[in-house]
Formats: C-alpha cells, sequence, structure tokens
C-alpha cells in the first residue's frame, strides 16, 4: 500500500502537484472573467431569480428543474471537500491555503459558468428518453476531438470513483468509528445497500434525494460551525489576517504547525479548493445538462452559484471554525496513520528556532544539499511500548511526534522495530502519541471548541454523513453518463455493481491513499476539460450574446 501511495503522489507530481497546474486552472478562470467581462458579479442576481423559476418552461427539454440541477451537482461537491479538505488544506499550508482556495472559487465561478453552458448546448438525448451531456460532447461535437472526449470520459469514470466514492465513504467511516465506535466495515456496508438503492432510479430520483437533502445538511452544518465561531468571536479577525498576511509568503510557524512555503500553501489551496468546488474539472456539468431549458446560458448561470456557496461561504465557515479554535496548530493524542509516518536521521526539536528551519526546508522541499535531511534507516530497540534507541526524530502528519508508543495485537510492543527509507517494515504495528491531525479528525476536534461542546463532533459525524453520502449519490450519476458514451447504456448496470462494491471497500482503505487516488483523478478531468474550455472561448461569447438577445425579445413579448 506504501508503494503504491508512492507511486500516486509521482503520478501527482505531473499532474495537480505539478507547478503548471495552479496557473493552468486559474489562469482559465482569469482569461475568462475578462473576457466575459465578470460575470461572476454581472450575472449574480439573474441566477438566483432563474433558480427560483422566474422565467421556467413547463414544455423546455430536459429532466429535472434548475433547482433539482443545482441541488444535485452542489451534492456532488459539498462533501468531504468542506469537512475533511478544508482541514487538509490548513494543515499542509497552514492559514494561507485558504485563501487560494477562495481564488480558485472566485475565478471557478466563471470557469464552472463557461464548462455548463457549453455541455448544456451540446447535450443529447439518450435512447430512454434522458438527457446526457458533459465536456466530452462538446469536445466530439463540436472540436471534433474524439480522442480528448475519450480521455476525459475514461477520466470521469475513475474519477467517480477517486473522487466522488472512495474519499466519501471513508471519510465517513473514520468519521462515525472516531466518534461512535461504529467499525469501517458496518459503515460501509449498510450505506453501500442504501446507495445501491438510491443510484438504480436515475437521475430522477437522485435529484429528488438531492433537492431535499441539501437544504437540510447544509443547516445542520452551518449551525453548528456558528457555535464554534461565536464561543472563539475573539480569535475571528486574528483568524482572518492571518489568511491574508501570509497569502504570497506562505504561512508562518506556530505550535506545533512547522510553517508552509507559499508555493506549497498555494498549491495545496488550489488543489483543495478544486477538490471542494470541482470548478474547471467539468463533473458539475454533466448534472446540469439534464435541467430543463432551450437556452444554455441560462443554467450556466444557475452553475456559477456553486463554488460561491460550497467554498466561499461552506468552506470559509469551516476554515474559521478550525483557524479560530486554535486546533490546527496543536498537538493532539492519537494513532498516527502509517503513510504520514517519516523517521529522519538525527534528534530535532520543534521549540529550537534552528531545527525547525531545518525541519521547515525539509517538508517544503526548499532545503539546500549541505542541509538536507535523511530519512532514517536501521533499527529502533522497543521496550514496553517506548522506543530506547536515540539517532532519529519521528515526524508525524507533518510535525514532530511526541510521546511516542508502539503496540502490536493491542499489546505494547518489545522488540527490534525497523526502518526502512523512513518507513517501519512490519505496518502492523500501531504508532500512537502526540502530533498534528489531519482532515475529518481536524474538523472534528475544532467543532468541540464551541457551544455545544462534545456534542459538535456530533454534528460533524452527521453533516458528514449526508455531505459525502449524496456526493456519492451525484457521481455515481457523472460516472454513468461517461459510461453512457464510451460503451453504451448497456454498460451502465455493470458500471453501479462495481461503483456499490467499490464504496464498500474504500471504507476499510488507509485515507491517506484515498485522498492520494483523489488528487490524481481530480487532474485527469480538469486539464482536458480546460483546454477544450479554452479552444471553445468564441463560441462561449457568441452563446451568451445570443441568450440576452432571446431574453430581451422575450421580455418585449
Amino acid at each position: 500500500m506504501e508503494a503504491f501511495s508512492q507511486f500516486l503522489q509521482f503520478l501527482d507530481s505531473f499532474l495537480g502537484s505539478a507547478v503548471y497546474f495552479p496557473y493552468l486552472l486559474i489562469g482559465t478562470g482569469v482569461f475568462f472573467t475578462i473576457y466575459l467581462g465578470f460575470p461572476q458579479f454581472r450575472y449574480f442576481s439573474h441566477a438566483t431569480r432563474i433558480l427560483r423559476g422566474k422565467y421556467a418552461k413547463d414544455d423546455a427539454p430536459g429532466d429535472t428543474s434548475h433547482f433539482q440541477a443545482l441541488s444535485t451537482a452542489l451534492s456532488g461537491t459539498v462533501g468531504t471537500g468542506n469537512i475533511g479538505g478544508v482541514a487538509l488544506a490548513i494543515y499542509f499550508g497552514g492559514p494561507a491555503a485558504l485563501f487560494w482556495m477562495w481564488i480558485t472559487a472566485f475565478f471557478g465561478m466563471t470557469t464552472k459558468f463557461v464548462e455548463v453552458t457549453l455541455s448544456h448546448k451540446y447535450r443529447e438525448k439518450t435512447a430512454d428518453g434522458t438527457m446526457a451531456g458533459g465536456p466530452m460532447f462538446f469536445m466530439e461535437k463540436k472540436l471534433n476531438m474524439k480522442w480528448l472526449a475519450v480521455i476525459f470520459a475514461v477520466a470521469t469514470v475513475l474519477s467517480s470513483f477517486g473522487s466522488g466514492n472512495m474519499p466519501q465513504v471513508n471519510s465517513i467511516a473514520v468519521g462515525l468509528n472516531s466518534t461512535f465506535g461504529i467499525d469501517n466495515w458496518i459503515t460501509g456496508l449498510v450505506l453501500a445497500v442504501i446507495l445501491g438503492f438510491v443510484i438504480v432510479g436515475g437521475i430522477k430520483r437522485i435529484a429528488l434525494v438531492a433537492a431535499r437533502v441539501v437544504p437540510i445538511m447544509a443547516a445542520i452544518y452551518i449551525i453548528g460551525a456558528l457555535g464554534v465561531i461565536f464561543v472563539n468571536y475573539e480569535n475571528v479577525i486574528p483568524s482572518f489576517l492571518s489568511i491574508f498576511e501570509h497569502a504570497f509568503s506562505g504561512s508562518a510557524a506556530v505550535g506545533g504547525f512547522l510553517g508552509a512555503s507559499f508555493a506549497y500553501a498555494m498549491q495545496r489551496g488550489v488543489g483543495r479548493g478544486l477538490f471542494s468546488n470541482e470548478a474547471g474539472q467539468g463533473s458539475a456539468a454533466i448534472a446540469h445538462a439534464s435541467a430543463k431549458g432551450d437556452e444554455p446560458a441560462s443554467e450556466g448561470m444557475v452553475s456559477l452559484l456553486e463554488p460561491f456557496i460550497d467554498t466561499i461561504v461552506i468552506c470559509t465557515i469551516t476554515g474559521l471554525v478550525i483557524l479560530s479554535s486554535g486546533v490546527w496548530s496543536e498537538k493532539h493524542q492519537n494513532e498516527m496513520q502509517y503513510s504520514d509516518l517519516q523517521y529522519v536521521q538525527g534528534m530535532y526539536s520543534d521549540t529550537n528556532e534552528a531545527d525547525r528551519n531545518k525541519l521547515f526546508n525539509y517538508l517544503n522541499s526548499t532545503e539546500s544539499e549541505e542541509d538536507k535531511i535523511l530519512k532514517y534507516s536501521g533499527n529502533i530497540r522497543v521496550i514496553e511500548g517506548v522506543a530506547v534507541t536515540n539517532g532519529f526524530t519521528l515526524i508525524a502528519a507533518r510535525s514532530v511526534a511526541e510521546n511516542v508508543t508502539y503496540q502490536l495485537n493491542k499489546v505494547a510492543f518489545t522488540g527490534e522495530l525497523e526502518i526502512k527509507e523512513g518507513k517501519p517494515v512490519n505496518s502492523s504495528i500501531v504508532v500512537s502519541g502526540k502530533s498534528l491531525i489531519h482532515t475529518v479528525r481536524l474538523t472534528t476536534e475544532a467543532f468541540k471548541r464551541g457551544i455545544f461542546g462534545d456534542w459538535g463532533q456530533y454534528i460533524v459525524s452527521i453533516g458528514l454523513l449526508l455531505f459525502a453520502f449524496s456526493t456519492a449519490i451525484a457521481w455515481s450519476y457523472y460516472g454513468d453518463r461517461a459510461m453512457i458514451y464510451l460503451l453504451g447504456e448497456k454498460s451502465v448496470l455493470p458500471y453501479r455493481i462495481i461503483y456499490v462494491i467499490a464504496f464498500f471497500l474504500a471504507s476499510v482503505v488507509d485515507s491517506q491513499v484515498i485522498f492520494d487516488v483523489a488528487l490524481i483523478t481530480v487532474a485527469l478531468m480538469t486539464i482536458p476539460n480546460l483546454i477544450g474550455l479554452l479552444i471553445l472561448h468564441k463560441d462561449m461569447k457568441e452563446t451568451v450574446k445570443n441568450y440576452w438577445v432571446h431574453f430581451k425579445k422575450n421580455q418585449a413579448d
């Protein structure tokens, strides 16, 4: 599993974590924002009127209402990215990462407007009478680039597992296990059965469930979050200032947090922002293609509300909960995940400034050759669960681990612990101690620091259950539309069966590996989609122009 995780991270270094990726993603949003005259400002109020059904036509082609399409798309984006993803961004990049999530969302509003408009414009009706759309259709029908469409469709199927399926159930299982002590496999099995029941009903059942669940889950989560922010109100303004203060310089070291460089904070903020709102990924365009309407730009305008709701509202609230509560820079007693462990040569302390600087450079890949920290290899003598060998430092979750103990089969371990290239050879030995925490565990800890006290963790668990499960439902639809494009309607049932099985299996897999898979699959969809959008910039502008001509004419009539 460790080798697989390293392989995924190697692939990601050429995709989502490559130097060009944030610039391609944000640059596309910047280009269209300027090219189309800042639609996120100009069309925002008009989009809300469309959403309320002011201009709706019952006889318009499509399967769902504007609100149902938006709810389905939001159920696909509002998930672990809003709870665990924000926590992961702050864990990696500190407060500065949140700034780059905002930037991604702001320009992502325009990107989503473009991808949804074009996908709605070139959608098709399937043999069963439902609509099928998405970037793969405009890539083939308008660009005559079927090869690019196939790449996108394959990436969509892969991403339905790596982004919409596996990270969601894994986060649910981890959250319910830590809060209620429910075994991961039990959570996975029960939810897999429910998932299978919902997705068999197709887009109409999915849209109906989404329209009912999304408002409820948002209300529960926001009330719980405001309870934390209210109690820690004196830290809210300093938290906001810290986001902007380090946006272009990287986040400084605080407490157990060793700091993050500008490049690292930006990269992680953009990556988590994309994982949260999916603007530029092309996924939401598949849901919006089902909406009733004969004007593609009108559905595109509805979609620009998504990054605003998802990232600028919900992710900001999560970020303020984590930052104002102070838990993000504190070390917490926890059972450390194998993928978070790094044994390095030498003994370092995060209370020593020189050591902190060295560790900062090591974690952010900015170290010089002469100050390079080497991975530890050798045997560590452990007696009654405590290491008695010196000459190494355990970096756990990007922090210096404290009070470390070792167990094997729930009994204090005694013997030789072999370390090879910074990792324990025997991954079955459980390592516990105090370190930074991330993803759902970090958000859960933050929610305990509010007016609800320890009850706050239940709000996270319930919110996570609703958020993440609805995301898995929406992504099953994205995947089956891609399968229809690739192999026809006969492939939908086998896909759904495999989707449900994978949902169950992912509940018991190391969560860090799951997020590594998600990073890869998100980038595999995003890159071809952005290329297609940029090529069709003139088509997009003409479509918007025609919309306003028709709109003014209809209003006059």
